[in-house]
């Protein structure tokens, strides 16, 4: 049997939010963690903020900011040339994934079409430059240990075919049924093994790019630019999108996982960070119905939350 969320807010209204949240998603057949938290007051709303789960494409958030650390320190040249060959390159629809001859891509570029497309070879391309390891242990050094980095993008798609022939009807599968049981075939999914995090530690580390508290400004400075630059609008800046709104994100989608985390900004001043973590309960690769309860979710976030 499921446990019920552990919710958290402020006062009772904003509990009140959060649980509704869980409802809404519940309803779907929906599972996961949500924060959002106001980043001058304070005050915060959401549930299961400190479980663990594996981050899919969320990742490439703390990856940037590594890479970006160093690229201010002068260790890593943005303009330095790499060539990415699809032969031997990263599974993925977008970007130099989806290429079907070589290019050659500036360290900086490579970073805007992760952030920008998902592009997972670019992620995969700068990981040969800044290893999964030192990128988890800059991670820690920072005071980030709950958000870990443990493998390049491409073995979650090698692990799901290795589990199930190359099938991915029957990875989805295969995830669902492990959810229910608790167990992992797929090695990507199980939090030890994964690249995880969870909403508290994705919140915390947004707030702290958003307050300049981590890294240096340079670095925090463009990572901020990129993750506004982000083209998919469908979860959390669905009902976020408007003249007098400045949205920054990050959508992370594998299997049954259905991610995002980001700031939105207003003319009046508020920021709120959040972070949606989702695992649904069906064998679909398209689930519009659970993107617009994300993105209702991050709505009454905001208007709950503003000042």
């Amino acid at each position: 049997m499921t446990a019920a969320p552990r919710y958290v807010g402020d006062d009772g209204a904003l509990l009140d939010v959060a649980e509704a949240i869980a409802a809404d998603w519940a309803a779907l057949g929906v599972r996961g963690s949500f924060l959002a938290r106001n980043l001058d007051t304070g005050e915060h709303l959401g549930f299961d903020v400190e479980e663990s789960l594996p981050l899919a494409s969320v990742v490439k958030v703390p990856l940037a900011l590594v890479v970006l650390d160093r690229i201010a320190a002068g260790e890593l040249d943005p303009a330095q040339p790499v060539t990415v060959d699809p032969a031997h390159s990263s599974v993925g629809p977008t970007g130099l994934a989806a290429f079907r001859h070589p290019a050659t891509v500036a360290v900086g570029d490579l970073l805007l079409l992760m952030l920008s497309v998902s592009d997972n070879a670019a992620a995969d391309a700068l990981l040969g430059l800044v290893p999964a390891a030192e990128a988890d242990e800059r991670l820690r050094a920072w005071g980030c240990g709950e958000i870990r980095m443990r493998h390049r993008m491409n073995h979650m798609y090698e692990c799901a075919a290795g589990a199930a022939g190359n099938d991915f009807s029957l990875a989805l599968e295969l995830a669902l049924r492990d959810e229910r049981a608790g167990r992992h075939t797929i090695e990507t999914l199980d939090p030890a093994h994964a690249n995880t995090g969870t909403a508290a530690a994705l919140v915390e580390l947004l707030r702290r790019v958003w307050c300049e508290e981590i890294s240096t400004p340079a670095a925090t400075a463009e990572l901020r630019r990129l993750m506004g630059l982000q083209v998919f609008t469908h979860r959390l800046a669905s009902e976020l999108r408007a003249d007098t709104l400045r949205w920054s994100g990050k959508t992370g989608s594998f299997l049954h996982l259905r991610h995002e985390i980001g700031v939105v900004e207003a003319e009046s001043g508020d920021r709120v960070a959040m972070a949606a973590l989702t695992r649904a309960d069906r064998r679909a690769g398209l689930a519009p119905d659970v993107d617009l309860a994300i993105g209702a979710a991050g709505r009454n976030a905001f208007e709950a939350l503003r000042r």
